[in-house]
């Protein structure tokens, strides 16, 4: 439960700067932890936790798109200060050539040749990454190096 007391510290930090970004974004993050905890009927891991964020982070990444379709620069302001806010709570990302040869690793010990094993790799892969890659960049990674077999 460490993460989520960093959140927590960290949000009542902003409370008393008055730091209405990280205020609102952390105040949303918790509201998604608490309610998966209710959904979970118990309390959440650092990992569980860790995917969370990344959920949240990759909301934002949708709604910078679509802002800027929209032509809404404020709105893709707003939402990447969110995702630097975010970011402070998540491991450092992996490199993609990391994740290829953490994925290559992975296909090698589940004997996997094809798409139809995508879902093995899948479940074996995204525990190792430890929230250190998007499971969409895992996901890709995977199906390319399926490809080229």
């Amino acid at each position: 439960m460490k993460l989520k007391n960093e959140i927590q510290t960290a949000l009542t930090a902003a409370m008393k700067a008055r730091k209405e970004d990280t205020k609102r974004t952390l105040r949303l993050v918790m509201s998604s932890i608490k309610l998966s905890e209710v959904e979970d009927r118990g309390e959440l891991d650092d990992s569980r936790i860790l995917s969370i964020l990344q959920k949240e982070v990759k909301t934002r990444e949708d709604s910078i798109q679509e802002a800027r379709q929209a032509g809404r620069e404020d709105l893709v302001k707003a939402a990447e200060r969110e995702i630097e806010i975010l970011n402070q709570f998540l491991p450092k990302q992996m490199a993609a050539d990391e994740l290829k040869v953490l994925a290559k690793q992975v296909i090698e010990e589940t004997g996997a040749t094809s798409i139809k094993d995508m879902g093995t790799i899948m479940k074996n892969l995204m525990p190792k990454l430890e929230g250190r890659a998007s499971g969409q960049d895992a996901s890709k990674t995977v199906r390319e190096l399926l490809q080229n077999n």
